[in-house]
């Protein structure tokens, strides 16, 4: 028999394998391996990348290949532990409650918000016919009991290739009718669905080996008519993740759920029902009206509160600065003299930005700002004085001073935007009455069906890989490359500041990404597969691909989305 050659890219060795072999024998391996070098076992291996394609551990090898395994403390690792734990919960609420309906609604910090619910009920009462569900707290408490019997058992996940017709059938009986849908109009013949024991689902990733590899969640009550479902730290997979209370975020995914609930439209299947029967540009200037209505009712906000400067702050390509452009013209709609302020500006030379332990710039801290300076130069303005404003060179790495000025005069407001707006170190000597404290990001999205969602990130970043294309020249690999390090910085420096927030606007918009997929696909099918940056593009793919496409004619000049895209009647 010929054996295939593998590296096992987690030791860098070379070795001979039997054709047929499963990772699943490799990990075994691997882990006694490590337990005898280190005395400690390590964290269990979920399944692996075979050449930069996430895989599970019963994945067979035919052919050389380079194989990663993978943990929870892995990126694609914390990917398949949480699809893991969403299929476990499906099927508990599936065993405890067989006619009710479980919505996986965002994700919320390291975890996911959840309803439990009787069709077309809302939970509260039996109106489909069948017998009302119990209290939430006793919802709660069994469907936990059922999820602990399920990890205890060491259940296997089992992904099973069939036709999709065959799978179409199996999946019709389950009252999961927008995962119907989606399995009716997909266009492959064959089609990958999950089992856990008895029960069949398709999600929209892969899974863990079994259930006894999920020892670190929580689920509990949430909200009023919620659960939260909480999920291990993927720093510290024996610890739950740190969970901080933003009545203000979550109020945002409220909205939003009852935006999409009164639209008929929170799923991919909703969105292509639409966008099939020729309503695309009706959704289209829908959402836009949306986003025009809360930038007044934003600017409303701003003039009640006697505010006399704007801070305005959100991720990565969350469309901070269209949104700073809109909010402007709304304030100028009020009467406003509106006059913007660019952090950049404020920018410290290179000799005194602080630096990474790698001895790379830290561009993302705030200490890169020279906060002495913009508090002196805020404090003059609001004293009605006349200010010089620095302009920085970022080819020399230097500020100078160009001869701009600016004075605020008694209708004026100004607007901050930038990463640290909502960090009170920024703005730490200006009375807290002047200002008024604006989060902006793409905060909700389309789900994929009721248990599938689409992380905000993941949008977030498919904007990003389009955008660097336009108008960097960025190839997907290289926004993709960076990507992870953007995230940290948001982590570290945005997020902790976000409820600071007066208040917070949803930049998502839910047609965007039928539009984005003609853009960003092509770019993501162009990522080699010789490196991990290629799961993260088959990742995105696998979500892109369920979506009708939409034509961007039909989008407004100062569009959120011409930021991306392009076209925009805004200056950048």
């Amino acid at each position: 028999m010929t054996e295939v050659e593998i590296v096992l890219a987690n030791t860098g060795e070379r070795m001979m394998i039997a054709p047929g072999t499963a990772v699943a024998e490799l990990a075994e391996g691997y882990v006694k391996q490590k337990t005898l070098a280190d005395g400690k076992a390590p964290w269990p291996v979920l399944g692996a990348l075979v050449n930069n394609r996430v895989e599970p551990l019963q994945y067979r090898i035919y052919n050389p290949k380079t194989i990663q395994l993978l943990d929870i403390t892995t990126r694609q690792g914390f990917r398949m532990y949480r699809n893991s734990l969403e299929m476990m919960l499906y099927k508990a609420v599936r065993d405890s409650y067989p006619q009710a309906e479980l919505h996986i609604d965002h994700s919320l910090q390291n975890g996911f918000y959840c309803r439990i619910e009787l069709p077309g009920d809302s939970g509260k009462s039996g109106n489909s016919g069948t017998a009302a569900l119990p209290p939430n707290d006793e919802v709660c408490r069994t469907v936990r009991e059922r999820m602990i019997a399920l990890q205890e058992q060491d259940l296997p996940f089992v992904a099973k290739t069939m036709l999709r017709t065959d799978a179409v059938e199996l999946v019709r009986p389950l009252n999961i009718p927008r995962t119907l849908y989606i399995l009716e109009h997909q266009k492959q013949l064959y089609i990958e669905m999950n089992f856990l024991g008895d029960t069949i689902h398709k999600i929209n990733g892969k899974l863990a080996p079994s259930t006894g590899c999920l020892t670190t969640w929580d689920f509990r009550q949430y909200g009023d008519d919620g659960y939260m479902l909480q999920c291990a730290d993927p720093e510290h997979p024996d610890k739950l993740s740190l969970f901080t209370e933003t009545p203000k975020l979550f109020s945002i995914f409220r909205e939003h759920y009852q935006w999409t609930e009164l639209m008929h439209m929170s799923t991919i299947a909703d969105y292509n029902r639409i966008v099939w029967d020729g309503r695309g540009q009706n959704l289209i200037l829908l959402a836009e009206a949306l986003h025009e209505k809360k930038y007044a009712e934003i600017a409303d906000q701003v003039r009640q509160s006697g505010a006399k400067m704007v801070l305005l702050a959100g991720p990565s390509s969350s469309g901070k600065t269209t949104s700073c452009r809109r909010l402007s013209v709304q304030l100028s709609v009020l009467g406003y003299d509106v006059n913007q302020l660019s952090l950049d500006d404020y920018f410290l030379g290179r000799d005194r930005t602080p630096k990474l332990p790698n001895g790379e710039y830290d561009f993302e801290s705030i200490d890169a700002l020279d906060i002495p300076m913009l508090n002196d130069h805020l404090t003059r303005l609001f004293r009605g004085e006349e200010v010089q404003i620095p302009t920085f060179d970022f080819k020399r790495g230097e500020p100078f001073f160009s001869g701009k000025t600016l004075k605020l005069g008694p209708r004026s407001i100004l607007v901050v935007e930038g990463i640290h707006a909502l960090n009170p170190k920024l703005t730490a000597e200006i009375d807290e009455g002047l200002k008024f404290k604006v989060y902006v990001s793409a905060l909700t999205q389309l789900s994929i069906d009721d248990q599938n969602i689409i992380h905000g990130t993941d949008n977030r970043l498919v904007r990003r890989i389009v955008r660097d294309n336009n108008f960097r020249g960025w190839n997907a690999y290289e926004t993709l490359h960076r990507w992870p390090e953007v995230v940290r910085g948001e982590r570290k420096h945005i997020f902790p500041y976000q409820e600071n927030a007066n208040v917070m606007f949803n930049s998502a918009l839910l047609y965007e990404l039928g539009v984005l997929k003609r853009y960003a696909e092509p770019l993501l099918k162009q990522v080699p597969e010789d490196c991990t940056e290629y799961s993260i593009a088959q990742q995105l793919l696998g979500f892109s691909e369920l979506l009708l496409p939409i034509d961007d004619k039909f989008i407004p000049y100062n569009s959120i989305m011409r930021e991306f895209l392009g076209g925009s009647v805004f200056e950048y």
